[in-house]
């Protein structure tokens, strides 16, 4: 299986100096091309044995500030985000020939932020997060139902209240890389370091 790539090309003038603006602009051009979940992200982590282990998460908001994603504190990931705040999340945009890899350090967003963005989901999305022990063994799928119907119906007023042990984490951005698939795979690689001043070094590494 072999695809040739090269539909378009990436250069140090061509970028944004600013990668989260750059990410921006491919971001929209991933949504507006019907990527399929454009917001899809593979969240790296390591265990305490020095294992690492990848999942798919969604971006559901992005800044200056970084990168920021929900999920339940007590899950696997999260107790190696607390054991090892950092991370590397890739963006696979395959359709459009590009990838986006973002390394940093991960901080929890505050209860605020966390509980702005949980009021916005769907009630069944709510009720989920009350009912998962994310990564915990479980016995049966119909144990996870009868816990979802016991939450529907404690909750079936409508207002369910922000999990203690849910909540967002920010990905506050080290380096973030631009990939472009090229002909003969010479693909273009654009490579962002943070400075100690905030500023963004631009390089040009080889494919």
């Amino acid at each position: 299986m072999r695809e040739e790539y090269g539909h378009d090309s990436l250069t140090e003038d061509s970028v944004d100096p600013n990668p989260i603006e750059q990410f921006r602009i491919w971001f929209k051009q991933a949504m507006d091309q019907n990527v399929t979940e454009p917001n899809a992200m593979s969240l790296a982590t390591v265990d305490e044995n020095g294992q690492p282990w990848q999942r798919s998460v969604l971006l559901k908001a992005y800044d200056n500030n970084g990168f920021v994603f929900y999920t339940n504190y007590d899950s696997r990931k999260g107790q190696q985000l607390a054991q090892n705040p950092k991370t590397c999340v890739l963006f696979p945009w395959i359709q459009l020939e590009r990838q986006v890899i973002v390394t940093g350090s991960v901080e929890r967003v505050s209860t605020a932020e966390s509980l702005k963005y949980f009021a916005s989901r769907p009630f069944g999305s709510r009720l989920g997060a009350w009912v998962s022990q994310q990564s915990s063994v479980v016995s049966s799928r119909s144990i996870l139902l009868a816990k979802f119907e016991e939450m529907k119906n404690k909750f079936k007023d409508g207002e369910v209240p922000l999990p203690s042990f849910w909540g967002g984490y920010r990905i506050v951005p080290e380096t973030i890389e631009f990939w472009m698939g090229g002909k003969s795979r010479i693909h273009d690689r654009i490579f962002y370091t943070k400075q100690d001043d905030g500023s963004w070094k631009i390089e040009r590494l080889s494919p």
